[in-house]
């Protein structure tokens, strides 16, 4: 089988047979991690570009981590110290690189829509690893095959997505990717961060977080972007975590068996409380380690298909 286009941009299109298969490719690759020698020779003679034009660190390494780990040879390219900060723009930038014969490009950026913008102009395949406040989908597919991984078919499944809705593309991939699986989706979250169109995805709103945790399975819970100017959103910190703050009392006091991810990285003491971040109810290493499998199958994928 193979994946029906030759990028990777987003879940808001994609077939569920490519989620599908995402997955289960991803769980020969789990398996690889766990050998002694955790390299196999499934990219060799292929190059991939690392085009973070964004600060990353979990998503950029767990990428060039994917990559060596299929032994191919990769570029790493960050805006900090480029051309683009001497002017040059950013089709220029691209074309430059793209005149070295890459053959998978990994981008990253602030602005929405830069993926499908470099479509345009290549025939490299592009794989979205975050692009503005668009869609983030490898960390949903991560997300989705952690939960899989300990609850096991998503369909019907309660998952709510806690936090910062308004300026999150992680939300956004989940959403998407969860509904063709069947689960049932929701966010929680204050007004100010929950946008008002949120409903037309198909999903419950829930302003209570005690209420989001006794009547579902599974807290997604994103971080407080203070970087997106997510602080206009709340009057501070504080009030933040008194209301929404996910805490071990809160947990045992409305669903003993709730299942905690976090993107990262964790604002703690805001989002979650330390006791929870580092607790039983958590699987958030796990999504990190998961991460690495979910990108390894998505660079095999693109990178075996004619």
């Amino acid at each position: 089988m193979a994946l029906s286009s030759n990028h990777l941009l987003g879940l808001y299109d994609i077939p569920v047979e490519d989620i599908r298969l995402i997955l289960d490719t991803a769980k020969t690759f789990r398996e690889v991690l766990e050998r002694q020698i955790k390299k196999v020779p499934t990219l060799q003679g292929q190059t991939v570009l690392n085009l973070f034009f964004e600060a990353s660190t979990r998503t950029r390494l767990s990428f060039e981590l994917a990559e060596k780990r299929l032994s191919a040879d990769t570029i790493n390219f960050s805006k900090s110290g480029s051309s683009v900060q001497k002017g040059e723009t950013f089709k220029d930038t691209v074309n430059n690189i793209l005149s070295m014969k890459v053959d998978i490009i990994v981008v990253r950026h602030e602005s929405a829509g830069v993926p499908q913008f470099l479509t345009r102009f290549t025939e490299a395949k592009i794989i979205n690893a975050g692009d503005g406040r668009h869609e983030h989908p490898t960390q949903a597919l991560l997300d989705i095959y952690s939960i899989e991984e300990k609850l096991g078919d998503l369909k019907g499944k309660k998952v709510c997505i806690v936090g910062d809705i308004a300026h999150s593309r992680v939300a956004l991939s989940n959403i998407f990717a969860l509904n063709k699986l069947g689960a049932k989706v929701s966010v929680c979250g204050p007004l100010t961060m929950i946008p008002l169109e949120i409903q037309k995805f198909g999903v419950k709103v829930y302003h209570n977080i005690d209420k989001a945790i006794s009547e579902n399975d599974v807290l997604n819970v994103l971080r407080i972007q203070l970087e997106r100017e997510a602080g206009f959103s709340i009057p501070n910190l504080r009030e933040y975590r008194e209301y929404f703050g996910i805490n071990t009392e809160r947990i045992e006091k409305n669903n003993k068996d709730i299942l905690i991810l976090h993107p990262g990285p964790i604002n703690r003491g805001i989002e979650l409380s330390s006791d929870v971040a580092d607790g039983p109810y958590q699987i958030i290493l796990d999504q990190v380690t998961n991460g690495v499998a979910i990108r390894m199958a998505i660079l095999y994928l693109l990178g075996t298909k004619n």
